[in-house]
């Protein structure tokens, strides 16, 4: 089988997770003792990508105090976590503008860590990926650092159902912005606005060169449902699955169900494993 590469894994230190956002993560979950078993050992998360066929894997951390716990340490810890292997372990950590005196010194830090891409997580940050529009200006400041840097933004966009979030900073079309004043910066618009904005998602992949969205958190059998001309932006989709989020059923199961959609051969190619292959390029 072709490579592939999952865009979008939460493997976090459940340590620094406060109890109502730990309680919903676990909730429903048999597999919990496994997740906490990867977090602790990238030497056994490394297996686990082997077993499900996964070359390369985006590991999903930011700040959010008030909603999941996570502080800036999350930051050094999951960079620590993927220097174990930095050519299969893609680090995703952030900048919280609200909590950081100077955004661009810190992503010159982050960048020297060893992370290779940015996550605004509008609705567990609380605060709209436009804001600086209206005075948020280190969240402007971050955006040019890493415009500069060359470092990816994953924006998250749609609804989020853990205690507390804010769901009215998650609709897509308030990245619109970034994408008119940062052309060069390549944004992710992470799960394409599920349920309730995958059209402004689609919109907004289209209308920017450098703005992509990743699948991650959709139902691959639904996808279709929601993104019936998918393959009209093949070339700027990414796949991921969002595991172990809420109600993420196992990778291996998304990668089957996947690739068992009515879609090219080429264009699974391009969406599995080339875009995201070229956006995070293998270091040596």
């Amino acid at each position: 089988m072709p490579p592939i590469i999952d865009i979008h894994i939460h493997i976090n230190p459940h340590e620094m997770v406060n109890p109502r956002a730990l309680e919903l993560i676990k909730r429903g979950r048999r597999d919990y003792d496994e997740v906490e078993k990867y977090a602790a050992s990238p030497a056994e998360f490394l297996k686990f990508m082997d077993s499900a066929e996964i070359e390369r894997a985006g590991l999903i951390n930011y700040v959010s105090p008030q909603v999941i716990g996570f502080t800036a340490e999350v930051n050094d810890w999951i960079a620590r976590y993927c220097s174990a292997d930095p050519k299969r372990l893609l680090a995703f950590g952030s900048v919280h503008p609200k909590y950081i005196p100077d955004a661009a010194a810190e992503v010159d830090r982050l960048k020297k860590l060893g992370i290779r891409g940015l996550k605004v997580h509008p609705s567990h940050q609380l605060f709209a990926p436009n804001e600086y529009r209206n005075g948020l200006g280190p969240l402007r400041a971050m955006y040019e650092r890493a415009q500069a840097l060359g470092l990816p933004v994953m924006i998250h966009t749609g609804t989020s159902i853990f205690p507390g979030a804010r769901n009215v900073y998650a609709q897509p079309i308030l990245a619109d912005d970034v994408g008119v004043d940062f052309p060069d910066l390549v944004v992710i618009l992470a799960h394409g606005g599920r349920p309730l904005w995958m059209n402004e998602a689609f919109f907004l992949v289209r209308r920017h060169p450098n703005m992509y969205m990743d699948i991650s958190g959709i139902p691959p059998q639904k996808l279709m449902e929601s993104f019936p001309r998918v393959e009209e932006i093949a070339d700027k989709v990414l796949f991921g699955t969002d595991w172990p989020g809420p109600g993420v059923p196992g990778v291996r199961g998304n990668i089957e169900k996947f690739r068992a959609l009515p879609i090219s051969p080429q264009a699974q190619q391009k969406i599995l494993y080339d875009n995201a292959a070229r956006l995070f390029p293998a270091q040596a």
